[in-house]
């Protein structure tokens, strides 16, 4: 339990999130980031951190986990505070003197407040299947990938049709000594790209496609995967020899606690002005993949440009008595 005075509070610690500390730093203003995880990054971290990301300026490609340590990086400079693995419970007060109080009793009190909470918090729909819990804990099931490598020479069942389970068909093709992909019908939702790289692979004999087929029971001992039934739409069932499922369901997502500030929601989205990133609510702000607004783009650059905006929008609310002079950074430079 901490107590922690500051100008910004970012409730968010993925890359918007990280990347508005990094603006407010640069304006002298101190932040404090606050986030679920027990870790800096978010879905990139959490979800994809070693799969490539194309559209992050001067970066051709850049893996999830590299992108985040360069944030960390470059916002080490200006000395943030942390807490994670906590959620924030509650808000209370207005523009200049908030008070944030989260689910380890921190409390924290700030001059304005930076919602960057992605989608708000997350976690993988779950597929119904008998004895689940074992095969999770032992790691048999798994939600998410963190290195490709925990998987070489396995077995792998892939269930799902969207972007996740092609994308990681394709990412473990060298890796496991097995994939098999599981679908209930024969079209996915994923990228063309991506979807026709997956036939070859199929056509190739480096994939088994399992359609329409959906998953049915899992076989094994003492959380060891040993297989994964599947059953088709008439009720037959077959059975693939597995070390390790990996269903890619969704994600659930939920807003929590911010659902209740009385702040303008567009589809679980959070509305704000363009202009300023400002909300309903006077000095709350929101960044990233939780703001909406006509024209919105859901990338991680777009999210970057919403959190430069945000911070030059805040300062005039924790320093009401000075005018902000813009300076490039090559002109100011970064901090000691």
């Amino acid at each position: 339990m901490e107590q922690i005075s500051t100008d910004v509070a970012i409730i968010g610690a993925g890359p918007a999130g990280m990347f508005s500390v990094f603006e407010c730093g640069m304006l002298k203003m101190s932040c404090v980031l606050i986030d679920a995880l027990d870790e800096l990054g978010g879905q990139c971290v959490a979800l994809y951190p070693e799969k490539p990301i194309y559209d992050i300026p001067a970066h051709p490609s850049i893996e999830g986990a590299a992108l985040i340590a360069q944030l960390e990086r470059q916002i080490a400079p200006f000395d943030c505070a942390k807490l994670l693995g906590r959620q924030v419970t509650g808000l209370s007060g207005g523009p200049g003197a908030f008070t944030l109080t989260t689910s380890a009793g921190d409390i924290v009190r700030a001059k304005a407040v930076i919602l960057a909470a992605g989608a708000g918090a997350f976690g993988p729909n779950r597929p119904p299947l008998e004895g689940l819990s074992a095969f999770e804990a032992s790691g048999a099931v798994r939600y998410y990938v963190k290195r490709r490598e925990d998987l070489r020479g396995k077995r792998v069942v892939i269930a799902g049709g969207g972007d996740s389970a092609v994308d990681w068909a394709l990412a473990l093709q060298g890796v496991a000594a097995h994939i098999a992909v599981v679908h209930r019908r024969p079209k996915f939702r994923a990228a063309p790209e991506s979807t026709a790289q997956l036939d070859q692979f199929a056509a190739e004999g480096k994939v088994e496609m399992v359609i329409p087929y959906q998953l049915h029971a899992l076989h094994g001992q003492s959380g060891a995967l040993a297989a994964v039934e599947v059953a088709d739409l008439d009720g037959n069932t077959r059975k693939l020899a597995a070390d390790v499922l990996l269903p890619f369901f969704g994600l659930a997502m939920e807003l929590g606690p911010i659902a209740e500030w009385g702040l303008e929601l567009t589809q679980h989205h959070v509305s704000v002005t363009p202009a300023t990133m400002q909300t309903s609510l006077p000095g709350v702000f929101a960044v990233g993949d939780i703001a909406t607004y006509p024209g919105k783009l859901k990338l991680i650059l777009q999210g970057f440009a919403e959190g430069a905006m945000a911070a030059h929008a805040i300062y005039g609310l924790v320093n009401p008595d000075k005018a902000l002079h813009f300076e490039y950074s090559t002109t100011k430079g970064v901090p000691g």
